[in-house]
């Protein structure tokens, strides 16, 4: 135990000392803070950050409007903050873009904004407006085509993201250590089997395999994450049987036969945790990938589906602008699938640095 545990203090040295794998760990840390805290970090904090004002759609980063907020028609329940946490709170006005206001009374007069120098003049009783009716926002990275804030989308599209790059890492590890082990440790015909099986997934495009399973799952939130963690895991079953080929002829391993402990207490006990190295590199490799791949089908269409925000459903939903007037609307969340799949394949190569002791006195 006590080597098991210097060897990891001494991963962890040489893991701090490589400054891109720590700034990988750092911005894969800040993304999970954002993703479980999306709906309180956002400015938008309503459900899929999905709060439609058309009158200001298409606006440039930096954007500044004026809004009177007035009460809804129907009575919005209060919201706990353990559901505000896991699915945003449902406004509880009209957010109204205006030009100017006064107040006169018991009534609100403001000239209504509804497009670049054009206006409407409108009266709203103070029972109908909030406590405070007229507040100012400010669109940091702007707004979309239906006038929803682009940061807010990208702050809660962080959990999909992660999400699908957690799921397909357990899912692929799940099934790729399973037959791995199974073909490296007990070889001949089971290793036969595996090794055809695996060949055959091998042939197959990723994204082509994806495309068939997501059409047999169909489109969705969690069929996504199913459907590109079921092919993934190919690069983890052949990785665990060469480990589990080197390591089952070693001196260790045959004491463990010697005194007489089943083989799947031998896979589990003794073998699994001198191969996790690699394993982990692999693990972080998949996340990126899953990440990049998850963008890809929501770009096309058959991934996350409206108004869930994912990075490569608002790239599909503002592309157009980059050769128009607003290319950030389509660079942000492309900037933030780069960042994200950056820090994942940084911080993969500094653990294949950090637990590779080959060579190491």
């Amino acid at each position: 135990m006590s080597q098991s545990l210097s060897f990891q203090a001494a991963a962890w040295q040489r893991l701090k000392k490589n400054k891109g794998a720590m700034f990988g760990l750092i911005i894969i840390l800040l993304s999970v803070l954002v993703a479980v805290f999306a709906y309180f970090i956002a400015p938008d904090p309503s459900p899929f950050a999905n709060r439609i004002i058309l009158e200001i759609g298409g606006e440039k980063p930096g954007y500044q409007q004026l809004f009177i907020k007035v009460k809804k028609d129907k009575e919005v329940a209060s919201t706990s903050l353990l559901s505000q946490l896991a699915s945003g709170k449902e406004d509880a006005y009209y957010f109204i873009p205006i030009v100017s206001h006064i107040q006169t009374g018991d009534s609100v007069v403001v000239q209504k904004y509804i497009d670049e120098g054009l206006s409407e003049r409108t009266a709203f009783h103070i029972a109908q407006t909030a406590s405070t009716p007229v507040v100012t926002k400010k669109f940091w990275l702007g707004t979309d085509k239906y006038g929803r804030d682009i940061l807010s989308r990208i702050v809660v599209g962080t959990r999909v993201s992660l999400s699908v790059g957690l799921i397909t890492v357990i899912i692929s590890l799940s099934i790729g250590l399973l037959l791995g082990s199974l073909a490296g440790f007990f070889r001949g015909r089971t290793d036969d089997i595996i090794m055809w099986f695996i060949n055959i997934i091998w042939s197959i495009p990723t994204l082509l395999l994806v495309f068939a399973i997501t059409l047999a799952l169909g489109k969705g939130f969690w069929q996504i994450f199913i459907a590109v963690g079921l092919t993934m895991w190919v690069n983890v079953a052949r990785l665990v049987r060469g480990q589990v080929l080197g390591v089952r002829e070693l001196e260790y391993i045959e004491a463990t036969r010697a005194l007489g402990f089943s083989n799947f207490r031998i896979i589990i006990r003794h073998i699994w945790p001198n191969i996790m190295g690699p394993v982990m590199v692999i693990a972080a490799a998949n996340f990126a990938s899953a990440i990049v791949i998850e963008a890809g089908l929501s770009f096309l269409g058959i991934g996350v589906q409206p108004p869930q925000p994912s990075w490569g459903l608002m790239i599909k939903e503002n592309y157009n602008f980059i050769i128009t007037q607003n290319p950030m609307l389509a660079l942000a969340p492309g900037f933030a699938i780069m960042l994200l799949v950056l820090s994942f394949n940084l911080l993969g190569n500094g653990l294949r640095d950090a637990l590779n002791v080959r060579g190491r006195i």
